[in-house]
């Protein structure tokens, strides 16, 4: 969509159920063709780190994607992930340990680029 504005959200906890909707929020809006970033805040870190989310045997039962397949498809889309390198480092998490492409950062940095984006914090 012309003229579409950016989507910026921060996931400010490590809420499964809020960074699921994160997810889904971000790969809706890059799907119009808008600019999506998912900025995961300190603890929120850990929703980025590959593995078994006990919630998603659950969800892969009624017919809905796991929290590693959301992953996927925001990378896929276009969705910037952005990991809290304070986080990462509270948690001992190395960047390394997350899956390529995520992007490490913090919120300086993100407001600086976030021009005339929304921004939406969950």
């Amino acid at each position: 969509m012309p003229g579409m504005r950016g989507l910026t959200i921060i996931a400010a906890a490590a809420d499964a159920e809020r960074f699921r909707a994160a997810l889904s929020l971000a790969c809706a809006h890059a799907a119009l063709g808008g600019r999506a970033r998912l900025y995961c805040h300190e603890a929120a870190v850990t929703l980025l780190v590959p593995g078994t989310d006990p919630g998603d045997a659950g969800l892969a039962g009624k017919g809905l994607a796991t929290r590693e397949q959301l992953l996927a498809e925001a990378l896929e889309s276009g969705v910037a992930l952005i990991a809290c390198q304070t986080g990462l480092a509270a948690a001992g998490i190395a960047f390394d340990a997350l899956a390529p492409g995520i992007e490490p950062g913090g919120l300086v940095s993100l407001l600086a680029a976030l021009g005339e984006d929304r921004l939406v914090t969950l």
